[in-house]
């Protein structure tokens, strides 16, 4: 099931529910306004992927709205207009649209375009996650670009290696890492007799900043040496 939510905005309660009804099939999360003021009752809470708006709208225009909508979010607005002309599409676009369809219009096309602009969105926020990433752990963060961590919305002062420690190892949650190799990722040097030891005490630090007795992070595979826990998530900052 899609967790995606779509907010459908159209005056007309047979075309918003028939809209529904094609977007209910394709496993969307809907939700409908028939005025703007609805809807934007509905943008604070439901905060939607994607934004289905007619232009046509008894209290203001959808014009109007989209330029009030995008000084909210920034999800892709796709228009919904039984004008045809040129001009209107021009002017839907430049407000802030993303795209225009005019009614009546096939819900095969309807259902593509809609999927190729969260595809397009999923593909931008992939990208900003992987430029400026920030890995999340049961309330842990790890801002790879800040160099900061924080718990449960506290900051945790760590030093420069540790930090370093902890974020290879957040990076790559199903890994096991050898203390060895954890040696050699952080320094930048060959791994030499003893520098296990330096190892398990930069990890016993992190434990001790990081961990409760009811919550690890951090786990010993005997005779192996360290991995992740396995729920980690990344978002862009």
């Amino acid at each position: 099931m899609s967790n995606e939510k779509i907010l459908i905005v159209d005056d007309e309660k047979e075309m918003c529910l028939l809209v529904k009804s094609f977007l209910d099939n394709e496993q969307f999360q809907t939700y409908t306004a028939y005025d703007a003021t609805s809807a934007l009752e509905l943008l604070e809470s439901v905060e939607p992927d994607l934004i289905l708006l007619d232009i046509m709208l008894p209290d203001i225009s959808g014009v109007d709205l989209c330029l009030q909508i995008r000084n909210k979010v920034a999800a892709p607005i796709l228009f919904m207009s039984c004008k045809s002309e040129e001009i209107d599409k021009i002017i839907a676009l430049s407000v802030g649209g993303d795209d225009y369809i005019t009614k009546p219009f096939n819900s095969g096309e309807l259902i593509a375009r809609i999927k190729a602009h969260l595809r397009r969105e999923r593909r931008a926020r992939q990208a900003e996650a992987e430029r400026n990433p920030v890995y999340e752990c049961r309330g842990l963060e790890v801002d790879e670009t800040a160099r900061t961590v924080q718990l449960d919305g506290q900051p945790v002062n760590v030093t420069t290696k540790e930090f370093d420690i902890l974020l290879t190892l957040i990076r790559s949650p199903k890994r096991v890492f050898s203390m060895d190799q954890l040696f050699e990722l952080v320094w930048k040097e060959e791994s030499l007799a003893g520098d296990s030891r330096t190892i398990m005490v930069y990890i016993s630090n992190i434990r001790k900043k990081i961990e409760k007795e009811d919550q690890k992070f951090i786990y010993n595979i005997r005779g192996a040496g360290y991995k992740f826990h396995d729920e980690v998530t990344v978002r862009s900052r």
